[in-house]
């Protein structure tokens, strides 16, 4: 069983600062697995130090003498990477004037990291699968198989089953990579690990820059642990860095700090969690308020309806029944004034729009007109959802006070979504 002592000079030794139990569990898995052949798996975001641990593995493994090269899989083209990773005959594709020695073929006997193993063409994961399960690979250009010895360490910051969900990953060469898997944790969820890398960082720098280390308050450290840090380690170097070159006050106050650190991303539209990496967040609001649009236009048509029926029912168009149905006229544009109408004292009020007004030979005619332009009016509001969106929209913006954020909550889309209709719909707030 490995001791905490062990852990701390495991830490020592690569430069590993924090003691948080995720990150102390994560080395303990890393020194049990190093002298062991077993492939392994570093998980953990962009920037949490997943290279740190191959470094730790291939150190305490039996094949620490031999040679260790790191490899970042996304920065190598797509129609080199075969050539980088296995190696080349001579004239074997235009500019191969001659051969070359692969990674495999040069690192026999040591260790190979394959940093963001997701980016990996499915060609070469085939090729990679074969050297896992066999030791085999292919030059590219030869038919002539050769054997490799070598201990494959990987890491990636996405999720691999979802790549393998999605035909992006082979599934056999998922479950060989993650015999032994290590998740190394993000930051956010290191604790007052924040503020020891902080104070390190800022001593080396204070080295390099020849001036006096930075000191945070109490304050200052409680609003360095508030912050998410969506890039973990680099993104606090990059802070420690700055603050130690540009500020003239060397003990840091919350205000100090604030004007380094991003707002709060929590605060930032959000996407749902239901749509994946490639999906258009858009696309996806624009149909759940189309939905919306659709409910509530069946709900407008069922309200037109029972006011049509009553409206025969009862012989005419009554104050009683004008005032039950005043939301379908609240929006048509001559409207009608309760007031005028309770004034009047009359029991039947008939519906007069501005736009209307007009001498009828008949009260039975004039009714019969005036319904028909209702229901035509309505269903041409229906059929235009444009705008009717557009009307959804005025409503929840003017309920809200042109509070975006909340009018967007209201609706159900993204204030992103929103924004972009208030511009396509050219509202004034």
């Amino acid at each position: 069983m490995i001791t905490n002592p062990e852990i701390q000079s495991v830490k020592q030794r690569f430069g590993i600062i924090g003691n948080s139990p995720l990150l102390n569990h994560a080395i303990q898995v890393a020194m049990q697995a190093a002298p062991t052949d077993m492939t392994v798996l570093i998980t953990g975001e962009s920037g949490s130090g997943k290279e740190s641990f191959s470094k730790i593995i291939h150190s305490l493994s039996l094949r620490k003498h031999g040679k260790f090269i790191a490899i970042n899989c996304g920065a190598i083209p797509e129609g080199t990477i075969d050539s980088e990773l296995f190696g080349h005959e001579k004239g074997s594709f235009t500019g191969a004037h001659e051969a070359r020695k692969g990674y495999f073929e040069v690192t026999d006997g040591g260790s190979i990291f394959l940093d963001e193993i997701g980016e990996l063409p499915l060609g070469t994961q085939s090729r990679l699968l074969r050297v896992l399960e066999n030791g085999e690979f292919i030059k590219v250009g030869s038919s002539k198989v050769l054997k490799t010895n070598v201990r494959v360490i990987t890491a990636t910051n996405v999720k691999l089953l979802k790549a393998v969900e999605k035909g992006k990953f082979r599934e056999d060469l998922y479950y060989r990579l993650n015999t032994v898997p290590i998740f190394v944790p993000p930051l956010r969820e290191r604790g007052e690990d924040m503020v020891l890398l902080f104070r390190k960082f800022t001593s080396d720098f204070s080295e390099k820059y020849h001036v006096k280390p930075i000191t945070l308050d109490p304050e200052a450290q409680a609003v360095l642990m508030r912050y998410s840090f969506p890039g973990n380690i680099r993104q606090l170097k990059n802070i420690a860095e700055q603050i130690s070159l540009l500020e003239q006050e060397r003990d840091v106050d919350p205000q100090t700090l604030a004007k380094y650190i991003p707002a709060d991303n929590s605060r930032l539209p959000m996407t749902l969690p239901s749509m994946s990496k490639n999906s258009d967040s858009s696309d996806f609001s624009e149909r759940d308020l189309l939905y919306k649009v659709l409910f509530d236009m069946k709900k407008d048509m069922n309200d037109l309806k029972k006011l049509v029926l009553e409206t025969y029912q009862n012989g005419g168009l009554s104050q009683n029944i004008i005032q039950k149905h005043q939301s379908l006229f609240e929006d048509l544009d001559g409207g009608f004034s309760s007031k005028e109408s309770t004034e009047s004292g009359s029991s039947y009020v008939p519906l007069v729009l501005d736009s209307q007004k007009s001498n009828s030979s008949t009260n039975d005619e004039y009714e019969d007109d005036v319904i028909e332009d209702i229901i035509h009016e309505e269903d041409d509001n229906s059929l235009s959802l444009e705008k009717k969106e557009k009307e959804m929209i005025l409503r929840a913006l003017r309920k809200h006070n042109n509070k975006r954020k909340y009018a967007a909550n209201d609706l159900g889309i993204s204030e992103r979504t929103l924004y972009r209709k208030i511009k396509q719909y050219e509202i004034d707030q």
